[in-house]
């Protein structure tokens, strides 16, 4: 209670001061909940709400978030990895992610984001940002246990670099003298996508409902296709071989009444959700795959907002 009115009394006088003394507090904090305010019901509003045609993210997400954060020492981190084609919506469910995690949403220091283009666009230089990747991980795990780190386009990740994480995701009580098992983990990528999207077909083809999917029929599936494609992040990767992610997590392919409820919903954030004309001309300009059939969006929601400005 001291720590808080000090930090409270800094913030007032000196706002500067108060955000210096509050990372130190959250340096010496064993859980460090500073910017750590978990809205679970919120996350699983905002998934069931405004995620379309992706019941297992979404069941999958909510679920093992829940479970994690109810269990006050768990024994290793949670580990999500994101598979499924352009549009689907795995860029959509990580920002979800920080923003109901930490009071300050994505914008909150303990959110991480790596880009492989940006961060590690040099194939030659493995070794070197193996290290850079190590270090910036412990460093940031002995500031603040609750970190999360979301790794995007693992299918442009430089085979061999993400292995460096591993003693960081096993179930090892202690590394690097912290707590490390509180931090999430989210890889996102679109390796796996045909494995996704021939189950989604088949089911399709099948007359069965979309809900009937279930996550044995792609988990394991989904799991040797990142380990064995050379374009993926994860090829032959020691991460898969010792089993150490928590959920492969598909993203289906989506059909028109998907993409028509994105521009929907994009619609009335710009205060025109009367536009029903615009629903239908967008819906029925997008490309869908197979030739037989035009069954699945190819480029998901990703092309809406443009398609949008065309019709408006």
């Amino acid at each position: 209670m001291l720590a808080i009115l000090s930090v409270l009394l800094l913030y007032i006088c000196n706002p500067v001061v108060g955000v210096w003394y509050q990372q130190v507090y959250c340096s010496i904090s064993e859980s460090c909940e500073c910017d750590f305010k978990p809205h679970i019901r919120d996350l699983e509003w905002d998934l069931y709400k405004n995620v379309y045609g992706q019941h297992l993210a979404q069941d999958i997400v909510s679920e093992e978030v829940a479970k994690f954060l109810q269990n006050k020492s768990p024994e290793r981190p949670l580990v999500l990895s994101f598979h499924g084609a352009s549009g689907t919506g795995k860029t959509m469910v990580s920002a979800m992610l920080g923003n109901h995690l930490y009071s300050s949403a994505m914008s909150s220091p303990y959110v991480h984001q790596f880009v492989p283009t940006l961060h590690f666009p040099l194939p030659d230089r493995v070794k070197e940002y193996r290290e850079e990747l190590k270090s910036w991980v412990q460093g940031n795990l002995t500031e603040c246990a609750r970190s999360v780190f979301f790794f995007d386009e693992m299918e442009k990740m430089p085979p061999g670099l993400i292995d460096v994480l591993e003693p960081f995701l096993g179930p090892s009580h202690v590394v690097f003298r912290t707590n490390y098992r509180k931090a999430i983990y989210v890889f996102i990528g679109t390796t796996g996508e045909e494995v996704i999207n021939r189950v989604a077909l088949e089911n399709r083809q099948a007359g069965q409902e979309r809900e009937d999917i279930q996550l044995e029929h792609l988990q394991e599936a989904i799991a040797q296709a990142v380990y064995n494609s050379t374009t993926s992040g994860f090829f032959q990767s020691r991460v898969i071989q010792q089993k150490l992610i928590t959920r492969f997590v598909p993203f289906l392919p989506l059909s028109r009444r998907h993409v028509e409820r994105c521009v929907r919903s994009q619609l009335c954030q710009r205060g025109s959700c009367g536009r029903t004309d615009v629903v239908e001309a967008v819906g029925g300009d997008m490309l869908y795959t197979p030739a037989q059939g035009q069954y699945f969006s190819t480029t998901g929601c990703k092309a809406v907002p443009a398609k949008i400005n065309l019709f408006l």
